[in-house]
């Protein structure tokens, strides 16, 4: 998908989507005794060896890399799970399977830095690419269904990585549409096409979650 490596394509890069990831909470299990860390974010810990604690995945990696813990990979990871959604992707061609909102950046951290910590990880890791590329093939063959006469398109269980290849195609799309078959858009764009609009600053990146409501709307 050529939006992953265009700038004026996708709204975030992937090492964007990657970042806003690194919030997600995991479980690790700590080798050593140590007391709380106390975060902008929030507190965690304190942390005792071989008992469980729930921290934000950038944590675990860090603690991961200095030794200090294992994290346990998710149960929607685990080599059964990830068979289901497969097979239902493949018998449902119009739907998508809920999985976590950022599964596809999870999963390439925790085979980036806790690939010790996954059981059959070579199995995991051919199964989520499968499901990946079944995913963006029904994303493609569903662009090649719009047409002018379509006004608005409902998308469920997409993750934030298919959001953000996609919504940019799905958006120009139907302003393409639109503008061809409105004579009046066409007059407005040709009359208001030497303007420059200031660039302002927009604050905040955006949840990406919002990008997902943006594009759940009905047809």
């Amino acid at each position: 998908m050529a939006g992953q490596s265009d700038p004026h394509l996708s709204i975030f890069s992937p090492s964007e989507v990657e970042f806003v990831a690194e919030d997600e909470i995991v479980e690790i299990v700590p080798n050593i005794r140590m007391e709380a860390l106390n975060m902008i974010c929030g507190d965690f810990g304190p942390f005792f060896p071989q008992i469980p604690s729930k921290v934000p995945l950038w944590l675990a990696v860090a603690l991961k890399k200095r030794g200090k813990c294992t994290i346990r990979t998710p149960d929607w990871m685990a080599v059964d799970r990830l068979t289901q959604v497969l097979d239902a992707e493949r018998e449902s061609p119009k739907e998508f399977q809920p999985l976590p909102f950022h599964y596809i950046e999870i999963s390439k951290l925790l085979f980036d830095h806790a690939r010790d910590d996954i059981s059959d990880a070579y199995l995991v890791r051919s199964l989520i690419e499968d499901i990946r590329d079944v995913r963006f093939h029904k994303v493609e063959t569903g662009l090649e269904t719009i047409s002018g006469r379509t006004h608005a398109v409902k998308l469920k269980n997409l993750s934030a990585m298919e959001v953000n290849i996609v919504r940019p195609f799905m958006v120009r799309t139907l302003q393409a549409f639109y503008k061809h078959d409105s004579p009046q858009m066409i007059q407005q764009a040709d009359n208001t096409g030497s303007r420059t609009t200031p660039v302002t600053d927009r604050g905040p990146r955006r949840d990406l979650r919002r990008s997902l409501n943006l594009l759940t709307v009905f047809e």
